[in-house]
């Protein structure tokens, strides 16, 4: 029998896609070569790259003008990312402190310049999610979480925002429909929803880049792996091959539309007995439940 792992992160993976990625550490594309042999300029892992921004930019109706990344170091490194590539020298950012990750997004931003916290559930052990604040126009950004594993709180609909929308949506990411036009930048790691670790997705809106008059360092710079595919240094091949088929499986089950029914059923499934049974206690506010 399988035994079952129900921490926040590495996600379960679909059996097919532990069985095709298991396959190809030993033959990939019956080339008698290991997938994790071969060379990540060549053709084959090429073409898997392709896929995978390609299933990416269909399953999320991902618009024009956005380039796809596969980039490393997880939403942590994109704490820094977000803020060395739009918060301007000496500028300001808007967050919202909702949780362990919010909370250390907030301090990358706070050193390169302010981070203004507009909402902070900190007060209740972050068991609800902040509302009822206003982005203020004069900020760079404004950065949220929409989801947070450890407290099992979930943004269900997000603010009006006159500046630009940054987006960690490394836990809920391809589990819920989400307009991908209202943020300027989405980021998750691979780990909780698409594969292993090791890869972070990044969706970036083009035209906001290179406007913040400070000197980026080549690999935090969001436009040096744009221009160069996610290949500017060697990626992560087999955490990307994995995205790449559990994408493709989710395509074939239906899409994100029927995965976020099933994911609706499963969570009323489950706070149905945590309401129903004394033995349990919910912990997180009911409106804002992941």
């Amino acid at each position: 029998m399988k035994r079952h792992n129900f921490s926040a992160g590495p996600c379960i993976l679909p059996q097919e896609v532990l069985k095709q990625a298991s396959a190809a550490v030993l033959n990939f594309n019956d080339d008698n070569l290991s997938l994790i042999e071969i060379s990540h300029r060549s053709k084959p892992f090429v073409a898997v790259m392709d896929k995978a921004i390609a299933l990416v930019k269909e399953l999320l109706n991902v618009p024009k003008g956005y380039s796809v990344l596969f980039l490393q170091g997880g939403a942590s490194m994109e704490f820094l990312m977000v803020a060395m590539n739009l918060m301007k020298v000496d500028g300001k950012a808007a967050y919202t402190n909702t949780g362990a990750w919010a909370k250390k997004a907030i301090t990358e931003a706070n050193s390169l310049g302010e981070a203004i916290v507009l909402g902070d559930s900190s007060d209740k052990n972050y068991n609800y999610i902040p509302k009822g604040y206003t982005i203020p126009s004069d900020v760079d950004y404004f950065h949220c979480t929409s989801n947070n594993t450890i407290y099992g709180t979930q943004m269900k609909e997000f603010p009006h925002c006159p500046t630009l929308m940054v987006c960690d949506m490394s836990s809920d990411i391809f589990s819920r429909k989400v307009e991908v036009s209202k943020f300027d930048i989405i980021y998750a790691g691979a780990q909780k929803n698409m594969g292993p670790a090791g890869a972070t997705l990044v969706i970036v809106k083009d035209e906001i880049l290179g406007k913040t008059g400070r000197k980026i360092p080549t690999m935090l710079d969001y436009n040096t792996h744009i221009s160069k595919d996610s290949m500017f240094n060697t990626p992560p091949v087999f955490p990307i091959y994995v995205s790449m088929l559990t994408l493709q499986w989710l395509k074939d089950l239906g899409g994100v539309e029927v995965i976020e029914k099933i994911n609706q059923a499963k969570a009323d499934l489950l706070y149905g007995e945590i309401d129903r049974n004394p033995l349990f206690e919910g912990t997180a506010a009911i409106e804002d439940r992941s």
